[in-house]
């Protein structure tokens, strides 16, 4: 998993067993989205490991991965990652495991063992940990979200979230999804209550057939253990 391919942002079917139902209120009624999104960002940025899982829906340019699931940590000098990924390797589907240590990644398929990628290789594919990293992962994008509106509110797998849209720039989100070469409308999640906690967001790529990048996060600060392989 190319350290420049995997990632950024979500919709209802990204994770198994996720049930969603929607409702749009007058605007009146909602709280304001800049608001919801600087209390977001504030506690996004704090995050330290979480579970993460990955949707591509329809063809992304340059973004190779087509879904991806795991554990991501801020621990060590790039962070870490480790889950399952399916992806385009070298003009092959690659359906396997994939563990990234600080600056290395490694990869196993169905048999055999983990295998180290280049560094030739690593240099072109995307970083997990971006995901948390403050200045330029979600709570970046979170920071820099223009004229967010708040939409409605939204049951994700039990949790009450209001749903919030705006625009980003393309040099805040082209680290999280690359091959963006324009600014993107996204949608962000965040719980109703407490400190408003994104639960997912999704991407949507200007591009032929208006695919969309989607990612979720869950189990927020949950002790996670990331090793190289033996």
């Amino acid at each position: 998993m190319m350290r420049r391919i995997l990632l950024a942002v979500l919709a209802c079917t990204a994770v198994a067993a996720t049930a969603c139902s929607s409702s749009d209120e007058p605007a009146g009624d909602l709280p304001d989205g800049a608001g919801l999104l600087k209390d977001a960002a504030a506690t996004t940025a704090k995050i330290e490991a979480a579970h993460f899982t990955l949707t591509v829906n329809g063809e992304v340019p340059g973004l190779d991965v087509r879904s991806a699931e795991g554990d991501l940590t801020r621990e060590g000098d790039g962070g870490a990652a480790q889950g399952t990924v399916s992806m385009n390797l070298l003009g092959q589907l690659f359906e396997g495991e994939f563990v990234l240590v600080d600056d290395k990644v490694w990869i196993k398929g169905p048999t055999g063992d983990h295998q180290e990628l280049p560094a030739s290789m690593v240099a072109n594919l995307y970083d997990p940990g971006a995901i948390l990293d403050p200045e330029r992962g979600v709570a970046n994008v979170l920071s820099n979200v223009q004229d967010p509106a708040t939409e409605g509110t939204e049951d994700i797998d039990g949790e009450s979230t209001y749903r919030v849209k705006g625009k980003v720039a393309r040099d805040v989100v082209s680290s999280l999804v690359p091959g963006i070469d324009s600014d993107v409308e996204i949608t962000f999640w965040v719980l109703q209550d407490g400190d408003h906690r994104p639960v997912k967001a999704s991407v949507a790529v200007p591009a032929d057939g208006d695919p969309s990048v989607d990612v979720t996060l869950s189990d927020v600060g949950k002790q996670v253990d990331i090793t190289p392989p033996a």
